[in-house]
């Protein structure tokens, strides 16, 4: 799993959703983001990110077979994908989106690590993680 959270280091600023939305939809709408960001309260100043950690569900219950694996990354056909969300709803972290009727998930393009701020968000290349 190339991307990773820290906690300790999330201020909760959401520049990873803005990010993630520029880049995947051109859009500053960052309910496209295919990650989540909250605060955990009572604590003040505990934030989290739930991001795709690459677990293959989506694939499992995709009835179209449009999700396949490539370098430990699960990615979308659009070909085969006939838009039933089976893969949105069933993905167990809720960050699978169904954006202009078609479903969306992260591909671990690892922009949102880039311009993270406080490095809350961690991006190691496969290579790197093997090293």
């Amino acid at each position: 799993m190339p991307l990773s959270f820290n906690n300790e280091t999330c201020s909760g600023c959401k520049v990873c959703l803005l990010v993630c939305a520029l880049s995947n939809f051109k859009e500053s709408c960052m309910t496209k983001a295919l990650l989540n960001s909250y605060g955990k309260f009572p604590a003040p100043g505990k934030y989290y990110i739930d991001h795709c950690d690459q677990c293959g569900v989506c694939a499992e219950i995709c009835p179209a077979d449009a999700i396949r694996e490539e370098n430990g990354v699960y990615l979308i056909d659009k070909d085969p994908c006939f838009s039933c969300g089976y893969c949105v709803d069933g993905c167990p972290k809720k960050v699978m989106r169904m954006i202009d009727g078609f479903p969306h998930k992260c591909i671990d393009c690892g922009e949102c690590a880039d311009l993270c701020p406080r490095d809350a968000l961690k991006f190691s290349s496969r290579e790197e993680m093997q090293a």
